[in-house]
């Protein structure tokens, strides 16, 4: 039985407290001011819009072999954690073709282990950063214009951080501001919301794909978007943390990312599919294995790449596929590699994986709204990253104090989400990972959660 202490009870009172009462909002909302919820205006009139959402994810380790564990390991115990957030998208259309948002949130809650053990981290709802009360931060603010380039005019239904409207098929998109970065590269139909799909990190997002965030997951900067036929080009410029996996920015951009994304559309057997390339560039302040290593070795002490970062650079390359198989069954896969030598600088200790998975809706049992989701992930790191672990270093998720039997992290997961209503649903997902942080001895780690969402 998971035991949960009087201070965690409080919080989850209190964060399911303000579930409801973000309930009660989204339902006044959605029956009073839809403003973009409507057909959309002709001429594209619409000046503002508001939509939200909130989440609640229980989830919990089940007790697994571990003979040790270090400082950045998974606890082996059965433990459980829950996570929260309320978030408001709030839009205004300052001229044609513009779109100005604003997303506010909540967040309260921890990771399982204080969101470390595991480089696939098995919940896409945890940040790095977990505080026991509510707290505010303005996660987005940005503004995105488009620009028509001609050919089919297609109507653009309302969305958060979407508003109803008309675009044409080629056009320039250009988006400046604090934002996801995965909120416009490395996306996919079937794997992208730990809101309403998969929670591991690496099923949701590529595990290799470093992008520049602060701990929450977010950066500023700016990106282009050209559709042109079936082909999309984007391109973006962003602020890396001050230091690696940091809570704040480098105001000055003296440390950035530079990103590029093409993608292409497609149909197999009249199935619609696509398929996105996508390559980061780092620079920043970054620690070598190597170099830690050496510098541990000679004082005789723990080595760590914080002792040994100067600027240097850091890429990868991904690809991410997703297709549909039939109406309502569809396959994503996603793939990529990145320099082994210096450390992670923002996401997850990964320099290499593989991701396969299937999501399929509910219409077969009538149940169209619902959705089944298996996926499955295998990461890995490289020798000289092998040797780091080993010798005692942490990275930004994994460090269990020594590594004698590394291997590949190898996760399995199952969902299923059902729609209780058209704006909430409640999910149950379960996971498996074995060798977590890449130690073959310890795990594998069952890991079971609870979802429960709510937009408007």
């Amino acid at each position: 039985m998971i035991s949960t202490p009087p201070t965690r009870r409080a919080s989850l009172t209190r964060a399911k407290g303000l579930l409801g009462l973000f309930g009660t909002l989204a339902l006044a909302a959605a029956s009073g001011a839809r403003a973009d919820t409507s057909a959309p205006a002709p001429n594209d009139t619409l000046i503002w819009a508001v939509h939200g959402q909130a989440t609640v994810v229980e989830q919990a380790t089940i007790a697994f072999p571990s003979p040790y564990r270090g400082a950045n390991s998974l606890d082996p115990g059965t433990r459980g954690r829950e996570t929260f957030d309320a978030t408001l998208y709030a839009g205004l259309r300052p001229w044609r073709g513009a779109e100005l948002w604003i997303n506010p949130e909540i967040d309260q809650g921890f990771g399982l282990s204080d969101t470390l053990g595991a480089a696939g981290f098995p919940s896409g709802e945890a940040y790095k950063v977990g505080k026991r009360d509510p707290y505010l931060r303005l996660q987005r603010v940005f503004l995105r214009q488009t620009i028509n380039l001609g050919g089919e005019e297609k109507a653009v239904e309302a969305d958060i951080n979407q508003m109803a409207g008309h675009q044409t098929e080629n056009r320039l998109v250009i988006t400046i501001g604090k934002m996801g970065v995965g909120d416009i590269f490395d996306t996919n139909k079937y794997a992208h919301d730990p809101r309403a799909d998969f929670l591991n990190w690496t099923l949701i997002d590529t595990g290799t794909f470093d992008y520049a965030a602060d701990a929450w997951g977010y950066s500023v900067g700016a990106a282009a978007e050209w559709y042109q036929g079936r082909w999309t080009l984007r391109a973006g410029g962003y602020d890396l943390s001050i230091v690696p996996n940091s809570e704040h920015l480098d105001g000055r951009f003296g440390q950035f990312q530079l990103i590029g994304e093409i993608e292409e559309r497609h149909e197999l057997a009249g199935h619609p599919g696509k398929l996105a390339v996508t390559g980061f560039l780092t620079r920043g302040r970054m620690g070598l294995y190597d170099q830690a290593i050496a510098l541990g070795a000679a004082t005789n002490q723990t080595p760590s790449t914080a002792a040994v970062r100067d600027y240097r650079n850091r890429g990868g390359v991904s690809l991410n596929l997703e297709q549909e198989l039939r109406p309502g069954l569809g396959l994503f896969a996603r793939a990529g590699v990145a320099g082994g030598d210096a450390e992670a600088y923002e996401f997850t200790d990964v320099d290499r994986t593989f991701a396969m998975g299937l999501s399929l809706d509910g219409r077969g049992w009538g149940r169209s709204n619902d959705t089944v989701g298996l996926g499955a992930v295998i990461n890995g790191v490289s020798s000289i990253h092998k040797a780091y672990l080993a010798a005692g270093g942490v990275g930004i998720l994994v460090g269990d104090g020594r590594l004698p039997h590394a291997s590949a992290e190898e996760a399995v997961e199952v969902y299923y989400s059902a729609a209780l209503t058209p704006a909430v649903s409640l999910s149950l997902d379960g996971q498996v990972i074995d060798h977590p942080g890449y130690n073959a001895d310890r795990g594998p780690a069952p890991v079971v959660a609870v979802r429960l969402h709510t937009h408007f």
